[in-house]
């Protein structure tokens, strides 16, 4: 119980870690392997792209150990994929995150 006029403290939260994850499926099985990756325990989502690749996933997970265990453990062995290349993100950028600098007082 807070006592009042009190500031209440804020919980801190893990900081969390994002990459994005480039896949080549086998083309007749692109929506069958996008379910089953969204699936995945670390996937937050799977987005079926034009281009080079087939999909991009993005994983999210708090500490850089568990990418081995999203990743190459579990996403690489789904039956039709059949390559990826992971990008691990340094900062977000977002309009969100620059509003919440301008509301702080930061200059850009």
């Amino acid at each position: 119980m807070q006592h009042p006029g009190t500031v209440p403290l804020l919980k801190r939260t893990p900081p969390v870690i994002t990459a994005f994850v480039l896949i080549k499926t086998d083309a007749s099985r692109i929506p069958e392997a996008a379910q089953e990756i969204s699936e995945l325990a670390g996937i937050s989502e799977v987005y079926s792209v034009t281009g080079e690749w087939d999909l991009i996933a993005i994983a999210r997970v708090r500490k850089h150990e568990d990418l081995a265990d999203v990743i190459a453990d579990k996403l690489s062995k789904v039956s039709s994929v059949m390559s990826t290349t992971t990008q691990i993100s340094f900062r977000a950028y977002s309009q969100h995150d620059l509003d919440a600098a301008f509301a702080l007082g930061f200059d850009h």
